[in-house]
C-alpha cells in the first residue's frame, strides 16, 4: 500500500529536504510539494492526499490553522523549528511531530506510523464495491436513489451540490461536495469539465466554443479540464 504524500513547508530547504525523503520511502508516494498551505488547500479540493507534513510556524496561514481548515480523512505529521507547538499538535490528532533538524531515520519512524495505521485502517473496513448503476443521495431530509444515466449535469456550490436529471424539472440538492461525489461516479461515464461541474458524458449533444450546452445551460470546460476533456473528444471524433 503506497500512501499518496505531500510536504508543505514555506523554507525552500526544508520542503526539499522533506520532499527527498519521501521520494526515498518506498511506501510514499509524492503528490505534492507546496511553499504555501493555500496552494496545497486548491490542491486538496482537487486530488487526494492520504498522509501530509506540514510546518507549523509560517505566514499567511499556520500548519495548525491548515490543519484545522482540513475536510475528510488526513494523517498529518507536523515538522517545526519549535517544540512550544508540539501539544497543540497533538490535540489536532496528529501522528507524530517532528523537530527540525530531522534525520531520514526519524523522518522514516514517523511515516512508518501512518503507513501501518492505513494498513490497519484497510483491514478493519469490509470492501464493498461500488456498483455502476446508481447511488443515495441525502435530499430534504430523505434519501434519495439517483440513476446514474439519468444524470445530466453536477453542479457544486459552496456546500451543496445540485444534480440535474433528465427526469425531474428541479435539481435534486444535497448537503456534499463536488469532490466527494466525483469519487462516487463511474470515470467512464462521467468527467470532471471545471472547477464547479461535472457532466455526463452519454448526455452531451452540443458543445460551442469550450461550452457543453444543456438546454438553455452553458457549461464551460476550463483550462485546467480542457486537455482531458479534448482527449475524450479526439477518441469519439469522426
Amino acid at each position: 500500500m503506497k500512501l499518496k504524500t505531500i510536504a508543505i513547508d514555506d523554507e525552500p530547504l526544508a520542503l526539499k529536504l522533506v520532499s527527498d525523503y519521501i521520494g526515498k520511502t518506498p511506501f510514499l508516494e509524492l503528490a505534492g510539494a507546496f511553499d504555501n498551505p493555500l496552494d496545497a488547500i486548491d490542491f486538496l479540493s482537487n486530488q487526494e492526499a492520504d498522509l501530509i507534513f506540514v510546518d507549523i510556524q509560517m505566514p499567511d496561514l499556520s500548519g495548525i490553522e491548515f490543519t484545522r481548515s482540513l475536510e475528510g480523512d488526513h494523517k498529518i505529521i507536523f515538522t517545526t523549528a519549535y517544540e512550544k507547538y508540539a501539544l497543540e499538535g497533538f490535540k489536532l490528532n496528529a501522528l507524530d511531530y517532528l523537530l527540525k533538524p530531522f534525520s531520514y531515520e526519524e523522518f522514516l519512524r514517523a511515516a512508518m506510523k501512518a503507513h501501518k495505521m492505513a494498513e490497519l485502517q484497510a483491514n478493519a473496513l469490509p470492501t464493498i464495491e461500488a456498483n455502476n448503476q446508481f447511488l443515495f443521495l441525502k435530499s430534504e431530509y430523505k434519501i434519495r436513489r439517483i440513476n446514474f444515466d439519468d444524470i445530466l449535469y453536477i453542479e457544486g456550490l459552496k456546500d451543496y451540490i445540485k444534480v440535474y436529471t433528465s427526469g425531474e424539472a428541479k435539481p435534486v440538492l444535497s448537503l456534499n461536495s463536488i469532490k466527494s461525489l466525483e469519487q462516487k461516479l463511474p470515470e467512464e461515464k462521467f468527467m470532471r469539465v471545471h472547477r464547479s461541474y461535472i457532466v455526463n458524458l452519454n448526455k452531451i449533444e452540443t458543445i460551442e466554443r469550450s461550452r457543453i450546452i444543456f438546454g438553455k445551460t452553458y457549461i464551460p470546460v476550463s483550462d485546467q479540464y480542457k486537455d482531458k476533456f479534448q482527449e475524450y473528444l479526439d477518441k469519439n471524433f469522426l
